[in-house]
C-alpha cells in the first residue's frame, strides 16, 4: 500500500529525493511504517481512522502534514519537523492546545471541529499566518498576541465578544460567524482587514461609542438587529460595520460598495458639508410650509444681500465678546443678532443677550414651525439661528453681527445670505486651554474637545481658499484681537475713524437710508 501511494516528485540541488505519499480514505489506524521514509516532504492522511502521528518526528524533511477526518486525541503528538509549514487537523477529537513554540516554520494551522476550549501556545509561532478554529467549544479570544495573521477564523464557537484582536496588524480576513457575539466593540483597530463574515450572531440593540481619531469625535453607532436570522439584513447594522472598518471589501460574503463607504461615512461621520446640507433641506422644508412674506433682510436688489457679519472660532475663544464690543462701538451699523440654544446659560450670560435659552422640546417646535435658517448641535446642544433674529436687527436698518462654531458656518453659508466671515483662531494652545480652565466654565472634556477643534479650523481655513474672509490670531490678550477686528470692520466700511461714519449718516437724513449706503459700502467691495 505504502508502495502504491507514494509518489516521487524530484530532487533537492543536493541530490536528496523528495516524496508526496497519500494515503486517503484507506482505513488506516497504524501507519508506523512510514518512520522509514524519511524523505517524505508532503503527507495526506485524510478520512481513516489514525489516533497516532508519532511517525512524523522521523520525517525532518516534511513540509505539508493534512491528518484531517481521523480519531487523534495528542495534539502535535510528533517531534517537530524543522521547515513543518502547513498543518491540518481538522475532525479530529483533540482537547487541548500545546505550546508550538519549537514548530518556528509554521505558517498555516487548520483545527476545525475538535474540542478545543481556549487558545494557547501559539505566541511564539512566528511565522503562523493562517489559523483556523472553526466549531470549537472557544468562548474567548485570548493567546494570540501580536501574531502575524492575515486569516483568522473562530466561526462555529461560543464567543460573546470581539476582544483579543488589537494587536493583529496584519489580519485581512475574519470569520465570527455563528456565534454569540452582541458587540461590534473591538474591531475599530483592525486597519487592514478587507473581509469579515458576522452573520447569524446575537446582535440586540446596542448604543456604541467610538473614537473618530482625526478630530477626536466621538461617534455614536447604533445597531439594531431583532433575531439571530435577520440581524445582517438591518441596514444600520452594515454600515455600521463599514463604518469602522473602511478598509472592508466582503462583509458576510457579500462585496461591500463604494456606495455602501459613503453611505456609512454619512451616516456615522458625516462631512460638515453633508450635515450642513441637511440641515439646510430641513429648514428650507419647514419653512416652505409657512406663509411666504417679504422680509425687512430682503433688498430691493438681487445684486445686493443684506449685510451679515458672523465671527467663529473654537469654543471660548472670544468671539462673542468681542462681538457685543464691536456692536457697542458701532452701534450705528450693527446689533448683536441672538440665537437660541438649548444648553443652560453660563456664569455672566443673559438670556435674550447672549443667548435665547430654551428646551429641547421648545427647539424642536420652531423647527416644526420653520423658524430657524440655520441649526446645529455642538457639545451635546442645539443651536439655532432664527429668522427673526436677522428680522429684529434689519427692522432697525443695520448689520447683523453674529456668532457661531464651524458647523453653523458651513450650514449659514447654504443659505441665500452671504455674510462676511471672520475667524479667531488661537495661536498658542497652551495659553488657549489655561484660559478655558481659568474661566471655570468647562469640563475636562469640554477643554479637550475644544482644543482639538483649533485644528479642524485650521485645516478649514488652509484647505478652502476663501472660505473665511479674514483669519485673526487670537493670542492670550484679546485686546490685541479686537484691535485688528476693528480694523477691518472699518475697511469693510471704508471707514478711517468712527467720525466719518457718523458723517455719512448725518449726510443721508436718516438711519434706514444711511444704512443702505453704508450695506453698499459694505457689500460692495466684496461682490
Amino acid at each position: 500500500m505504502v508502495s502504491s501511494c507514494v509518489s516521487h516528485l524530484g530532487q533537492f540541488g543536493t541530490g536528496l529525493q523528495l516524496y508526496y505519499s497519500l494515503f486517503q480514505s484507506r482505513n488506516l489506524s497504524d501507519i508506523s511504517i512510514l518512520c522509514n521514509y524519511v524523505n517524505l516532504q508532503k503527507l495526506e492522511l485524510q478520512h481513516n481512522k489514525i489516533k497516532d502521528l508519532s511517525c512524523v518526528s522521523h520525517m525532518p524533511y516534511l513540509v505539508i502534514l493534512d491528518a484531517s477526518h481521523n480519531e487523534i486525541f495528542n495534539f502535535f503528538g510528533f517531534q517537530p519537523p524543522k521547515n513543518l509549514k502547513e498543518v491540518n487537523l481538522c475532525h479530529n477529537h483533540m482537547t487541548k492546545m500545546k505550546d508550538l513554540s519549537a514548530y518556528s516554520s509554521l505558517s498555516k494551522l487548520d483545527l476545525d471541529y475538535n474540542r478545543f476550549s481556549e487558545i494557547s501556545g501559539l505566541e511564539q509561532c512566528c511565522r503562523l499566518t493562517h489559523l483556523s478554529l472553526a466549531h470549537n467549544k472557544i468562548s474567548r479570544i485570548s493567546g494570540l498576541g501580536s501574531l502575524p495573521l492575515t486569516y483568522l477564523c473562530l466561526k462555529g464557537n461560543q464567543l460573546e465578544r470581539i476582544e483579543g484582536l488589537e494587536n493583529l496588524k496584519n489580519l485581512q480576513v475574519l470569520d465570527l460567524s455563528m456565534n454569540s457575539i452582541t458587540s461590534l466593540s473591538g474591531l475599530q483597530n483592525l486597519c487592514l482587514l478587507g473581509s469579515i463574515n458576522l452573520e447569524k450572531n446575537l446582535f440586540d440593540k446596542h448604543k456604541r461609542n467610538y473614537r473618530c481619531s482625526k478630530y477626536s469625535y466621538t461617534i455614536t453607532v447604533f445597531v439594531t438587529c431583532s433575531t439571530s436570522s435577520d440581524w445582517q439584513e438591518q441596514q444600520d447594522y452594515r454600515l455600521s460595520v463599514v463604518f469602522l472598518l473602511q478598509h472592508l471589501t466582503v462583509l458576510d460574503q457579500e462585496k461591500v460598495t463604494a456606495e455602501e463607504k459613503v453611505s456609512s461615512v454619512n451616516k456615522y461621520d458625516p462631512p460638515l458639508e453633508v450635515v450642513a446640507a441637511r440641515d439646510h433641506m430641513t429648514q428650507l422644508v419647514y419653512q416652505l410650509n409657512q406663509p411666504q412674506v417679504l422680509y425687512d433682510s430682503t433688498l430691493p436688489g438681487a445684486d445686493s444681500p443684506y449685510p451679515m457679519l458672523v465671527l467663529t472660532g473654537p469654543q471660548g475663544g472670544g468671539k462673542r465678546e468681542l462681538g457685543h464690543r464691536l456692536c457697542q462701538e458701532f452701534s450705528e451699523y450693527f446689533t448683536y443678532g441672538i440665537c437660541h440654544t438649548t444648553r443652560g446659560p453660563y456664569y455672566g450670560e443673559e438670556n435674550g443677550v447672549d443667548y435665547h435659552f430654551v428646551s429641547d422640546e421648545d427647539f424642536q417646535n420652531m423647527i416644526y414651525m420653520g423658524k430657524f435658517i440655520q441649526t446645529m448641535h455642538y457639545g451635546g446642544h442645539r443651536f439655532g439661528l432664527t429668522r427673526d433674529a436677522i428680522e429684529d436687527v434689519a427692522r432697525e436698518g443695520l448689520a447683523c453681527c453674529l456668532h457661531m462654531e464651524l458647523e453653523g458656518v458651513f450650514s449659514l453659508k447654504k443659505s441665500y445670505f452671504e455674510p462676511r466671515y471672520i475667524l479667531f483662531i488661537p495661536t498658542q494652545l497652551e495659553k488657549y486651554t489655561d484660559r478655558l480652565k481659568n474661566r471655570g466654565l468647562y469640563t475636562p472634556a469640554q477643554i479637550n474637545m475644544a482644543v482639538s477643534r483649533v485644528e479642524l479650523y485650521a485645516d478649514t481655513n488652509s484647505k478652502r481658499l476663501g472660505f473665511f474672509d479674514n483669519v485673526i490670531p487670537c493670542a492670550d490678550d484679546l485686546e490685541e484681537a479686537y484691535q485688528t477686528l476693528r480694523q477691518v470692520v472699518k475697511e469693510y466700511m471704508l471707514l478711517e475713524e468712527q467720525d466719518e461714519g457718523e458723517n455719512i449718516r448725518a449726510s443721508h437724513g436718516s438711519t434706514s437710508i444711511g444704512v443702505r449706503f453704508f450695506l453698499f459700502l459694505f457689500m460692495g467691495s466684496r461682490y
